[in-house]
């Protein structure tokens, strides 16, 4: 290979992508980059493993990543944030959507039969802690004036904002968010009693030949504020295996869902800002699933592609950012403590305990006050536990996005089980190695974390399979060629 004069290369990226076409062993590079099939930031491994037949005592495999043209083994981040790496979440919001619609239709070792228990799909919003600009529609659905007195566009920056920033209730809306997992927590159990009071029957009774099953996301509204999409299902004592009895209607789901939304209630005392009350906003919506083909709003189908696509987005659709703002060196608190004792002050964050200054940040004035209110709340020590300080840049969400109960359907680590046993088998037969008797099989192997991401020129070839397979993507949502 004629190897070329690369002193004339400005681009750095460009430089750096010659040099690994250049490499002899390119293809292999190439190769382990394709398999990540366009991951943005993938992570670096180091080690070796070895396949030993315990029986004989005879390598049967080994590897090292010191064979690998850069001297690592590359893996998918595996990151469920579309804004942090849209190929990792694609992959996230497929899962997902597999686990909700098994939940529905069956499939993935639920039975088909599970498409007749009732369910419904309930969206429960935050209260409102001050008016904000926002587009209020008529009965007819026509779009009336804000109460600035203007019509605003859909992508106008101002909805969702404060009309008066002044009075707007920011600590109330950080502790909403801070809370909302343990209000969701608490809207389970009055679930429960509800509906065992709507049939008639003590909690006791109605656990002997019930169960309730859901599934719930987290999105954030224009207000950043939290709010929850949930499939919820009555299941037989046993789960999905079992019918529950016919007096268990959807009527009944719905009537039990909207009165325990009601009764969740949450006080939080502090000397600094007062009492505070929080529950659920007046905007409750319970809808009955029908089945798929059905001319019904939420069917299966839409259901589960609706409650995947949330899953992969986070706070950064609400304007602000999706990666921690703590200082790591001090992990926020400003110093470190010699081991006499005596505070230092963090030289990475000048004592703030921030890795970047909040007013440096490049998000909208409301969003900016929400993380400033969480910094002050961390502050006081009735707040201390919810470590407001580590979530600022999630508006104090502490909560999973993605949830689900233990007898809902499939979970995520056994499709990506059998994602992983079925690329092995195609590994395997692709190099003609016989399949291993686990019997008489031992891996043994060691791995070290080097880093995260690609050399610039790398960047640059991620960044053509994930075009070249979101084109792949299209071209087969349209039919492909007529």
């Amino acid at each position: 290979m004629v190897a070329l004069d690369l002193r004339h290369v400005a681009s750095p990226a460009v430089r750096d992508l010659l040099h690994l076409v250049n490499h002899p062993d390119f293809d292999r590079a190439q190769q382990q980059i394709e398999h990540l099939g366009g991951c943005t930031e993938p992570v670096r491994l180091t080690g070796h493993t070895t396949t030993v037949d315990t029986a004989t005592g005879e390598v049967l495999r080994s590897y090292t990543s010191y064979d690998e043209p850069t001297g690592s083994l590359l893996t998918a981040c595996g990151n469920r944030r579309s804004s942090r790496c849209p190929a990792c979440s694609r992959l996230y919001a497929a899962d997902t959507y597999h686990l909700i619609r098994a939940g529905l239709s069956g499939g993935k070792n639920v039975p088909d039969t599970v498409r007749t228990h009732p369910r419904v799909f309930a969206t429960l919003t935050a209260p409102s802690f001050g008016p904000v600009h926002n587009r209020p529609t008529t009965p007819g659905g026509d779009i009336r004036p804000c109460r600035c007195r203007k019509l605003h566009d859909p992508t106008d920056t101002l909805l969702g904002t404060p009309l008066n920033p002044a009075t707007y209730d920011y600590a109330g809306a950080v502790l909403f968010n801070a809370h909302a997992g343990t209000l969701w927590a608490r809207f389970t159990t009055y679930l429960r009693r509800e509906l065992a009071a709507g049939l008639g029957m003590t909690q006791k009774a109605a656990h002997a030949v019930l169960r309730i099953s859901f599934a719930k996301v987290a999105e954030y509204q224009q207000r950043g504020l939290i709010h929850f999409h949930a499939v919820i299902r009555i299941d037989g004592p046993d789960g999905t295996s079992q019918s529950p009895p016919p007096y268990a209607t959807v009527a009944k789901l719905t009537d039990a869902a909207r009165a325990a939304a009601e009764r969740v209630r949450i006080t939080v005392t502090s000397d600094a800002i007062g009492e505070r009350e929080l529950t659920w906003g007046e905007q409750l919506d319970v809808s009955e699933i029908a089945a798929f083909g059905t001319d019904a709003e939420f069917t299966d189908q839409t259901v589960a592609a609706y409650v995947a696509k949330y899953a992969t987005k986070s706070a950064d659709a609400s304007g602000t950012l999706d990666r921690a703002l703590f200082c790591r060196p001090c992990q926020g608190r400003g110093a470190t403590l010699l081991p006499h004792g005596t505070p230092l002050p963090c030289t990475a964050c000048d004592g703030t305990g921030q890795a970047r200054p909040l007013p440096r940040l490049a998000v909208a004035r409301h969003v900016r006050q929400m993380i400033r209110t969480c910094w002050e709340l961390s502050r006081l020590p009735e707040f201390a536990d919810l470590k407001l300080w580590k979530w600022a840049h999630m508006l104090g969400f502490r909560g999973h996005f993605s949830t689900k109960s233990r007898r809902y359907s499939v979970t995520l680590g056994a499709l990506r089980a059998a994602r992983r046993t079925w690329r092995t088998e195609q590994a395997r037969t692709h190099t003609g190695l016989p399949e291993p008797d686990p019997t008489t099989t031992l891996v043994i192997g060691h791995w070290d974390y080097l880093g995260s991401g690609y050399s610039p020129g790398a960047a640059l070839l991620a960044a053509n399979v994930w075009h070249r397979k979101e084109l792949e993507r299209q071209f087969a949502a349209e039919g492909g060629c007529s």
